[in-house]
């Protein structure tokens, strides 16, 4: 380990252990609230749903108004939603409901399916996936009032397939965090616990999933924003392989050529079985990458593990619940008949150094220091950390430690970045050669359970465990397998490039094994 992270790591676990009293007791003494249980209706899947519709259970309208409602209930105590579409959403759903009865009249209701597996389904869009006509400033206070003149790629493809948006839900300034506040929308909560956070970057979209306010999610993620919201939402979440999902549309963006490698767009979900499905919708025409249709015997797969990456003492250790869920779900995998091993991958020890090196090698991240109305003029970053203080911020804390980690390369030296660089590509052909076809990796998704809110800075050592796969360009799932006290546990679930079907049937008998997601306790 660099001794620069070394230093970081040992300044940021002091700066927990002081505050941490402090968080609690702010928490301890903050109000109380919790969501009101969701209705039968809200635990159904979309698969599920979509087949209602299609049978002439309910109408689209009745389903739309059911969710309108219950993000109505929840918002109030969430803040989650950026903007929303209600009006549109019901009109464009009286208009399912017409075309499936003339469809049927006309003898023709199983080609309009067909065609359209998700329709009269509702589902919401993460900000910075774009959704035509609704806000894209993304959290950033100069964006306020822009509004997406298209819809981002991946929407697309979703509402071809019948899906109705309802809206577009908060996220981090530019995504530039793993707290899901802003200085535009605010702060969201998690619904199983006020005071801590959701997660981010797509945050707005876990905690409206984990309370049933949304049938399911398009969401992205970079260095963690699809799986560590699910994690700390105890919903699902697949980080897709780079390269079949198509990412045009999202904001940010940025023309480095490796961006298309660490961005992916993906689904979040409250059930298992929705993530084939939407997986094959996302990618279009890319579908048959995937290989979704090909059946996974786990008699067949073979298990490896990992409980932490390391223990070195400058860096968080791994929460006991979830180290003690990751053999949990080895245990039971091979109770399944899957081949379970613990042969560690010994680089992960240095994903911090793989990590940044790699990541921050892009040429254009957004700066966070520059001035908007003058490019050439930077600003201070002491000064912007002082408006904090005083009043008159323009940017988020989060924004300016992500600049500040992108100036100072976490204090690896410049002439060891490529070195960094070799070795993260040496890992992944380790791994994928290890995994090949046949194999999946269990994983924390984060060193904890949900923290509070604000306690990022403190724990944000704990990414290490999501962004090396993005680095890495391997599909990943968060998967919910239980409570610790009222927040959720999950484990993370990686497989080789383009073998995400692995991660899936794997996500699917661990849902089976430890009852997926859990709606919030009342």
């Amino acid at each position: 380990m660099e001794v620069g992270v070394r230093i970081v790591g040992v300044i940021l676990r002091l700066i927990n252990f002081l505050l941490h009293p402090l968080f609690w007791l702010a928490s301890a003494r903050g109000p109380k609230l919790r969501v009101p249980p969701p209705k039968p209706l809200h635990l159904r899947s979309a698969a599920d749903l979509a087949r209602a519709v299609r049978d002439g259970e309910m109408t689209s309208q009745e389903l739309v108004t059911a969710f309108i409602e219950r993000v109505k209930e929840v918002n109030p105590i969430l803040n989650a939603v950026v903007g929303e579409r209600y009006a549109s959403a019901l009109a464009e759903a009286k208009e399912v409901d017409r075309q499936i009865e003339e469809a049927r009249r006309n003898g023709k209701s199983q080609e309009i399916f067909q065609k359209k597996p998700l329709l009269g389904v509702p589902f919401t869009v993460k900000e910075s996936c774009s959704l035509a006509g609704m806000s894209n400033s993304v959290g950033c206070l100069e964006n306020a009032g822009s509004r997406a003149t298209t819809d981002g790629a991946a929407v697309r493809l979703v509402k071809e397939a019948g899906a109705i948006p309802l809206l577009v839900s908060n996220t981090p300034e530019l995504c530039l965090g793993w707290e899901t506040t802003n200085l535009l929308n605010g702060t969201t909560n998690n619904p199983y616990c006020i005071s801590h956070t959701p997660g981010g970057s797509s945050g707005g979209e876990g905690a409206l999933l984990a309370c049933g306010a949304s049938v399911f999610s398009v969401a992205s993620d970079i260095a963690g924003s699809i799986r560590l919201p699910a994690a700390f939402c105890g919903v699902f979440g697949h980080k897709p392989t780079p390269g079949i999902i198509p990412i045009e549309g999202h904001i940010p963006t940025l023309n480095d050529e490796n961006y298309p490698k660490f961005l992916t767009v993906g689904p979040m979900t409250r059930k298992a079985e929705d993530l084939p499905l939407l997986l094959n919708i996302m990618a279009g025409e890319n579908r048959s990458k995937f290989r979704l249709d090909e059946p996974v015997d786990i008699n067949k797969l073979k298990v490896l593990y990992m409980t932490e990456a390391t223990d070195a003492m400058p860096l968080l250790p791994v929460h006991g619940g979830i180290k003690q869920a990751v053999r949990a779900a080895a245990r039971y995998l091979g109770e399944c008949g899957a081949a379970v091993s613990q042969e560690k991958f010994e680089e992960l020890e240095n994903s911090v150094e793989l990590s940044i090196s790699v990541f921050f090698s892009m040429k254009d991240i957004p700066n966070m220091l520059q001035d908007p109305t003058n490019p050439k003029r930077q600003r201070s970053l002491l000064v912007e950390l002082l408006k904090h203080i005083v009043g008159g911020a323009t940017r988020s804390l989060q924004a300016l430690g992500f600049t500040l980690i992108d100036k100072t390369n976490l204090f690896i030296p410049q002439h060891r970045r490529s070195h960094y660089c070799e070795r993260a590509d040496k890992l992944k052909e380790h791994i994928t050669r290890t995994l090949g076809t046949d194999g999946v990796f269990l994983y924390p998704v984060f060193t904890g359970p949900a923290h509070r809110h604000h306690e990022v800075f403190s724990r944000a050592s704990g990414v290490l465990y999501t962004m090396l796969f993005n680095v890495l360009g391997l599909p990943a799932t968060a998967v919910p397998v239980g409570l610790c006290g009222d927040l959720p546990l999950a484990i993370q679930v990686i497989a080789g490039p383009n073998q995400d079907r692995l991660c899936i049937a794997v996500a699917k008998q661990l849902e089976i094994g430890f009852g997926g997601w859990r709606h919030p306790r009342h």
